[in-house]
């Protein structure tokens, strides 16, 4: 009987939890069954060990600092040593390249377990990521560790095959009392942009100056709501804010990020194809007008499609103050239990367009 209720179970949790998986909507996913399944082993199975940290200390960062406390509250922690698959090492954000060093020395000294692995199933959480160095310890902890930082991390910063991002936390979220239309795509303009007012001035400008985009720098919740309603696009500049991505998602309008290079540092990308959710553009040359002409040559087919994928998968990047299944927090600790053999996965890229 009992294979049989785990057979019965599985089968729910992909019909309730994972609706993107039927063949008439579109799936955010990489691989949906097995992330179903995968998911419920790591409930049952992970266990992490954390060393204690010298001193206390906080995250100022909120997607690192709700991560953090998490962690700390969950039931995949062990007293036990010998039990966990992973080790966390905890250090505050503003600690010194020295300190650090100082910090692995004492882990390679005084525990065993850190020189099993040269330090491969450990992990550190460090927002905006940590260079590398010529200090032996740091060096390791570098290469070898897995680190979890927060989208986007500047370039060096982050090693594609190994570590983690953590999805923005929106600080000023929408209204509860209003929700997305999941099957109106009417929209009045082609483009919004959500200006930090310093992010790439020169093309914002070129947006201000183009009826078919709208810019906003002044958050107002009622103005947003409506902005959200009437936008195709949700355009996004790489390094400015992208605290509201997540929300654009969920409300359906289908992110643009405006980026030069490959983006390797998406949050989820062992989890989700954001390539199926998201358009990433270069448009250093030919502005406002290159990017007109890229989204207008979306088919209504492939947006919709987008659109419906970016919805679905936008529950995954959710922070909650206490975890819910299948939250953005649980979504760090499935791809920390992918992690767990210190297997190095093929490099994977966002192509631009």
């Amino acid at each position: 009987m009992a294979p049989i209720f785990s057979l019965l179970l599985l089968l729910l949790l992909l019909l309730l939890l994972l609706p993107s998986l039927s063949a008439t909507s579109p799936s955010p996913y990489l691989s949906g069954a097995t992330l179903v399944q995968n998911y419920q082993n790591m409930l049952k199975t992970f266990k992490i060990f954390i060393y204690a940290p010298s001193k206390p200390f906080n995250f100022p960062n909120a997607s690192a600092s709700l991560f953090y406390n998490s962690l700390l509250r969950s039931p995949f922690l062990t007293h036990t040593p010998a039990e966990a698959h992973l080790f966390f090492v905890p250090f505050s954000p503003d600690t010194s390249t020295r300190s650090l060093a100082r910090l692995i020395r004492q882990l390679r000294n005084n525990h065993p377990y850190w020189n099993r692995t040269l330090g491969a199933d450990h992990f550190f959480l460090s927002p905006a990521g940590i260079d590398y160095s010529s200090d032996r310890n740091v060096l390791e902890l570098k290469k070898n560790s897995l680190q979890i930082s927060v989208f986007p991390v500047t370039s060096g910063y982050f090693i594609p095959h190994k570590d983690i991002t953590l999805p923005p936390f929106n600080p000023s979220p929408l209204p509860l009392s209003d929700t997305p239309d999941q099957t109106s795509t009417k929209t009045s303009f082609l483009g919004y942009l959500r200006w930090d007012g310093k992010t790439e001035p020169n093309l914002v400008n070129e947006f201000k100056g183009d009826a078919d985009f709208l810019v906003e720098e002044k958050y107002e919740p009622l103005n947003y709501v409506r902005s959200l309603k009437q936008s195709k696009f949700c355009l996004f500049l790489y390094h400015g804010d992208v605290a509201w991505m997540v929300e654009a998602m969920a409300w359906g309008c289908v992110p643009v990020v405006i980026v030069d290079r490959p983006i390797q540092d998406f949050p989820f990308m062992d989890i989700l194809r954001w390539s199926d959710m998201a358009l990433l553009v270069a448009v250093r040359h030919g502005g406002a007008e290159r990017l007109k002409q890229l989204l207008n040559g979306v088919s209504e087919d492939q947006y919709v499609k987008m659109r419906e994928a970016g919805m679905a998968g936008s529950k995954h990047l959710v922070w909650n103050e206490e975890p819910q299944p299948w939250d953005a927090f649980h979504m760090v600790m499935y791809q920390l239990w992918l992690r767990r053999h210190a297997i190095r996965y093929a490099r994977r890229e966002f192509v631009l367009k």
